[in-house]
């Protein structure tokens, strides 16, 4: 072979091989494969924002991935509506080392509705459907999109998750000047962000982020990860121009431009409510009919039609169909107590146990979730009128302590939902029980619980009987051989607390060796919960509720038998909360057990877990002490 034909087929064999390197598991440094399901070799984001009805976005995206556990960052789809066009979409897959397996088309991803469920919406998705053969295998995808749209530019999360790093992710934004383009970048490490601003034109860059391995009791990614908000002071949606100059312009266009003529309401249903709320004694009196009457009359059902994806559903066709999404209820009820002249207003805020929150200090539609806030005085009575079954004026944890927006003709407003103190979340037990010489039990216990811990039971209520004695076994694993002879609920609506009433035997639950008896006192509310032990904690620590438990158990012993030996007193007092038991002998055969556990909630540094850890390591050897009685 002649040698320039060799040199020839060398350089293109060295161009191949580029290429192939370039997206090869052979060029993934360690430090990037280190904890990762999936390494984001790039994600890079180009966004062109001409005018206020202009929205192009075209994206190119390298994600390898090492196993079932990071099929979920290939993100290779797009949602598309009358609004929003999907222009063009290709994904190629490779394999470890760069060798194509197989090419994509637009035409070959799947498409369906996002609606499902309780879901209704015109939303539908174009999505990559990739079985692998082998692991591990990249996937290169590349997308253009167009959008009317501008109220929402995507906010920019480099580290997309746990277990998952990112090689190099890239956001440029060209954006009309006289929209008043806006950004905030939150929880960079210093020199990791780079910002490069050239005329129009913003583009952020990062590299290197290595994997975060999930550690319990971390605050979501939302919280703590990297991320960059982008915004527009005057935006379109879906053909309604709007403002967001601050949360008060904000807002006073949300009522103008998507409230305004959606609270009409039938004749027969304002005389129908005026009635039901006539021999109320106070505005909350009737607040309460009104919620009551509207939990009776509706269900939920999440409509997201064009705009009715943020304007809510006329009152009138809530009051005929007896459904609407969170929207639409909350406008429904906001109807019904207009027409008894009671003030109320519509809040937006971020839903989620998690705690996500709407960023005071970059004004821009942010929130997933509406609720409704009376003013009461100087207060706000706050409903959820999303649920058939919370009581009238009751705050869970899923939209609780976290920033709303009030939306009102004017003087639109940020305002914190209900903060609830850690002692507000109660949970009071107080029973008894027997030990027969044997070492078997029975006896009862009565639970109060209010605040929170109010919120996690509830629903108990209305669950079936073998679904309420399955829950009770698992709350009271700790004794073996358990039979549950009575389960009495109550929802208090009415004073937000929940009660139960559960009458119990187990055989066995002394152990007997010999003449002794060996008896764990705490029976009821043993926490058994010890956290993770890590080496070398990443991640801070948070506490998401606080809780108090109080106990109070009185133990009788069996004939026959005397105390050899009895746990301590404890109290156990720091940053996290405060511990503390006490056995009291009522007489030489009965125990007074009283115990109280106090959880404070907060987010603490990591190097505080350990201290936390041995905290929680102590409260349940201790509520596994026992008692050693020997036989006379």
């Amino acid at each position: 072979m002649p040698l320039r034909i060799t040199l020839f087929l060398l350089l293109l064999l060295q161009q191949s091989l580029f290429a192939q390197d370039n997206i090869s598991i052979l060029t993934l440094s360690d430090s990037l494969k280190e904890n990762s399901n999936a390494v984001i070799r790039l994600d890079e984001k180009e966004i062109s924002i001409s005018s206020k009805k202009s929205m192009t976005i075209e994206t190119k995206r390298i994600v390898t991935v090492f196993n079932k556990h990071g099929m979920s960052y290939i993100d290779a789809s797009e949602f598309f509506d009358e609004s929003t066009k999907i222009k063009s979409m290709q994904a190629i897959i490779y394999d470890g080392f760069g060798k194509e397996i197989k090419k994509v088309k637009k035409k070959g991803f799947k498409d369906r509705s996002v609606s499902q469920g309780s879901i209704i919406t015109d939303n539908r998705v174009l999505y990559l459907d990739y079985t692998p053969i082998k692991y591990p295998f990249t996937v290169v995808y590349t997308s253009k999109t167009e959008s009317s749209n501008t109220a929402f530019i995507p906010q920019w999360r480099p580290l997309e998750g746990f277990y998952a790093s990112t090689e190099k992710a890239t956001i440029s934004i060209t954006c009309n000047p006289d929209l008043g383009f806006k950004y905030k970048a939150y929880n960079f490490d210093e020199g990791v962000l780079k910002i490069e601003e050239r005329g129009n034109t913003l583009k952020l860059s990062t590299e290197n982020l290595m994997a975060l391995k999930y550690e319990e009791y971390s605050p979501s990614l939302s919280k703590t990860g990297p991320y960059v908000l982008f915004g527009l002071t005057t935006f379109n949606l879906e053909g309604v121009e709007g403002n967001a100059t601050s949360w008060e312009t904000l807002g006073t266009w949300r009522y103008n431009s998507l409230l305004t003529g959606t609270d009409e309401l039938p004749k027969e249903t304002i005389e129908k409510i005026k009635t039901l709320t006539a021999n109320a004694s106070t505005p909350l009196a009737k607040a309460k009919i009104v919620y009551e009457y509207m939990q009776s009359k509706t269900r939920y059902i999440s409509i997201q039609l064009g705009l009715g994806g943020w304007k809510p559903m006329p009152a009138k066709d809530v009051d005929r169909l007896g459904y609407g999404d969170c929207k639409a209820l909350t406008n429904y009820t906001r109807a019904l107590l207009k027409a008894v002249g009671i003030e109320s207003y519509y809040a937006a805020l971020y839903g989620g146990s998690g705690g996500r929150e709407i960023k005071e200090d970059f004004v821009s539609m942010q929130s997933n979730h509406i609720i409704l806030a009376i003013p009461n005085n100087d207060e706000l009575v706050w409903l959820e009128c999303t649920s058939q079954q919370l009581p009238f004026g009751f705050q869970g944890d899923f939209t609780d302590d976290r920033n709303a927006l009030l939306v009102k003709p004017e003087k639109s407003c940020l305002v914190r939902t209900r903060v609830y103190d850690t002692k507000s979340n109660t949970q009071f037990s107080k029973g008894e029980y027997e030990v027969t010489p044997e070492g078997d039990i029975q006896g009862n216990i009565n639970i109060v619980s209010e605040g929170l811990q109010y919120d996690d039971k509830y629903a108990l209520e209305t669950v079936s009987t073998d679904d309420l004695e399955k829950y009770y076994k698992n709350s009271f694993d700790n004794i073996n051989n358990l039979k549950l002879d009575k389960v009495e609920v109550k929802n208090n609506v009415d004073e937000q607390k929940f009660i139960e009433n559960i009458t119990v035997e187990a055989k066995h639950y002394g152990n007997m060796s010999g003449k002794r008896m060996m008896l764990v006192i705490n029976a009821f509310n043993q926490s058994t919960l010890v956290p993770k032990r890590y080496r070398n904690r990443k991640m801070p620590l948070e506490i998401r509720t606080g809780f108090y438990d109080t106990d109070e158990v009185t133990i009788q012993l069996p004939e026959g038998f005397s105390i050899e030996a009895k746990p301590n007193d404890v109290t156990i007092t720091n940053k996290f909360g405060e511990y503390s038991v006490e056995y009291s002998m009522k007489t030489p055969t009965q125990i007074l057990y009283k115990r109280s556990l106090i959880i404070k909630d907060g987010l603490y540094e990591s190097t505080d877990y350990k201290e936390y850890r041995l905290f929680r390591e102590k409260i349940a050897r201790n509520d596994n002490a026992k008692v050693v009685l020997i036989k006379n």
